[in-house]
């Protein structure tokens, strides 16, 4: 046993999200580099102001880049609005496309797993979300047309979640919410800001699942997330710490 182990385990944090499905993995892991986009289409009429229902109804019959051609449903998210914690990926694959809810294949899982040892789960005071709503085909990266085609709709998201912190799930999600090229490594470690929310940077666990050695370094990021969770929570509307531990 070297000497992380040993202190996972006295943190009771070992195994550190374990729980691999290799022929899974190979279906999520994107298959195309993203390519270079013209300027983003308009921002949707009334986005700024529509309430869930209304957003809902934009995001299942929006035509605004050409996933929608392939998708067999978009995926808004998932979760409890009104969260402090809100996690941001990259797009919906094959599952997420199948049963319309992000984050439920092998990566959703290690996601739980993550998710768990913050003391949260999906179903209470986290709300998950993509940066594009339809999957691109053969799980490829979305290009930077799709995902400021959707953007609107995340942005939208933001402003009715209002969370306390956002936590970005790889290079897609940081750079789309950042407006950054930068990569993965310039921006873990920092605290940056979307909307005056602030926004912690970590792998995807796709990523995790293909490079389980950096599990321990993401950990240190979504300790750095809460540690600045537990600096900005206040109790909302009379209902308490809702933090998470």
């Amino acid at each position: 046993m070297n000497g992380n182990e040993a202190r996972w385990r006295e943190l009771g944090l070992w195994p550190l999200w374990v729980g691999r499905n290799p022929a899974a993995e190979r279906a999520e892991t994107p298959t195309h580099a993203a390519q270079p986009a013209p300027s983003a289409p308009e921002v949707p009429d009334g986005v700024a102001d529509m309430d869930w229902p209304e957003l809902e109804q934009q995001v299942r019959h929006c035509t605004r880049c050409p996933l929608h051609e392939t998708r067999r449903q978009a995926v808004l998210g998932v979760g409890d609005r009104a969260a402090r914690w809100m996690f941001v990926g990259e797009g919906p694959g094959a599952e997420e496309d199948l049963r319309g809810e992000p984050f439920v294949g092998a990566a959703g899982r290690l996601l739980d797993q993550m998710l768990k040892a913050l003391g949260l789960d999906r179903t209470s005071n986290v709300y998950i979300a993509n940066v594009v709503k339809c999957r691109p085909p053969q799980n490829r990266t979305p290009t930077e047309q799709e995902c400021a085609a959707c953007m609107p709709y995340l942005q939208r998201q933001v402003a009715l979640i209002r969370p306390s912190v956002i936590v970005a799930l790889g290079k897609v999600a940081a750079g789309a919410l950042l407006a950054t090229d930068s990569t993965l490594g310039a921006l873990r470690g920092k605290t940056h800001d979307f909307s005056g929310i602030p926004v912690v940077v970590t792998w995807h666990p796709a990523y995790l699942l293909r490079t389980p050695a950096d599990k321990a370094k993401s950990w240190e990021d979504l300790c750095r997330a809460r540690r600045l969770m537990a600096s900005l929570c206040t109790p909302r509307d009379g209902s308490g710490d809702r933090a998470g531990t």
